[in-house]
């Protein structure tokens, strides 16, 4: 059976605490999320387990979402209770409508091995999720060729990641959400992964940093705008695969 995928970014309007965010979602909401129609479902969330530095830029008055909710549906129209969920627990919501590729999945490299943890448990390792901005200047069919065949196979070879999910965002669902063309969901093996830039970017001596780090470099701004790039740390979790 085929399903559309929706991609929410969620707002905590009631300010939660990590730990009490990621208790409202995967205990409170999750059940509810499924008898309101998620054929699948996943969350990732800022929670208490969450605590690293993005490597992203962030401005001074970012407002930073504290969540993702990915559900499947056999109809995008079928949402809106899914919504309604959300909205009721105190989360303000921007909803997108994507077309999923996995470029690597959990067991794909020598990062990690096959998912072995079950449904509802935390995924090992941490999770980045990244909202693009394709820049105007650079036509679609352009930009999807420097992200998906250059960016993409570029970081793969530099940098650690465990899986890697690209979501091309085929339409914005919510008035008045920011217009995003991509959201990433990029995990690591650990937080360490990415606070040490070592291991970051795969390097065992400053000069391998520096190589890795301007080709990096060159790869994203060659597609993106660096003061736009916005990553939020998370868990992941499969509430129901």
């Amino acid at each position: 059976m085929s399903l559309e995928k929706i991609v929410i970014l969620c707002w905590d309007s009631q300010k939660r605490a990590p730990a009490e965010l990621g208790r409202v979602l995967l205990q409170d909401l999750a059940p509810k999320l499924l008898e309101a129609g998620a054929e699948k479902l996943q969350i990732n969330v800022s929670d208490e387990h969450a605590d690293v530095k993005s490597p992203a830029l962030r401005g001074p008055f970012d407002d930073p979402f504290v969540a993702q909710v990915n559900v499947w549906l056999k109809v995008v129209d079928d949402r809106w209770p899914i919504e309604d969920v959300l909205r009721r627990a105190g989360f303000e919501l921007a909803a997108y409508h994507v077309s999923e590729s996995i470029y690597t999945d959990y067991g794909d490299n020598e990062h990690a091995g096959p998912r072995d943890w079950p449904d509802g448990a935390r995924s090992p390792g941490i999770l980045a999720v990244t909202c693009l901005e394709r820049p105007k200047r650079i036509p679609k069919d352009e930009w999807m060729r420097r992200w998906h065949g250059r960016m993409s196979p570029v970081s793969e070879r530099l940098q650690p990641r465990t899986r890697y999910v690209r979501n091309v965002v085929k339409e914005v669902l919510t008035h008045g959400a920011p217009v995003y063309d991509g959201i990433v969901e990029e995990a690591w093996p650990s937080k360490e992964h990415v606070e040490n830039p070592f291991l970051f970017y795969r390097a065992r001596n400053v000069f391998e940093l520096a190589r890795n780090m301007g080709e990096m470099l060159l790869t994203v701004t060659a597609f993106l705008n660096l003061f736009k790039i916005r990553t939020r740390m998370m868990s992941e979790y499969f509430v129901k695969s």
